[in-house]
């Protein structure tokens, strides 16, 4: 999410583990989407202010394979908001733990639709707007 300074506040930061690599040292893709699929929730549920369900993922792009032991930022932007759906944009950077110079290693768009206790499809609240 982006703020007035520009900054980009990450949804979800989080060190890649040896539990979460092949033998060769590369971390599975699996485990990447999933903590994507975490952040990108996190946005849809903010904004449809309640419970969301994945229903797609569109066009995950693996760009740059993460190591055990980088740094993994995630970050999730709200692209679209539909009258039960919310759609996600989402990128995964990964920084050496020994470097400052991050690259990015994936992007995709995540789907959400608002659901309600009994799990069915719910309206997404009209947006908040900032007072003048």
């Amino acid at each position: 999410m982006a703020t007035q300074s520009g900054f980009r506040e990450p949804a979800i930061r989080i060190t890649a583990m040896p539990a979460d690599a092949n033998p060769a040292g590369d971390i599975f893709g699996g485990w990447l989407m999933a903590h994507m699929d975490m952040a990108a929730g996190i946005a849809a549920a903010r904004r449809s202010k309640g419970r969301c369900a994945t229903v797609a993922v569109e066009a995950m792009t693996f760009l740059q394979p993460v190591r055990i032991g980088d740094e993994v930022t995630v970050y999730a932007d709200l692209v679209k908001t539909g009258r039960t759906s919310i759609t996600i944009e989402v990128e995964a950077w990964r920084r050496p733990r020994s470097a400052e110079e991050r690259t990015q290693v994936t992007h995709a768009r995540f789907i959400f639709v608002a659901i309600d206790a009994e799990g069915q499809p719910r309206p997404i609240p009209p947006a908040e707007t900032a007072p003048m």
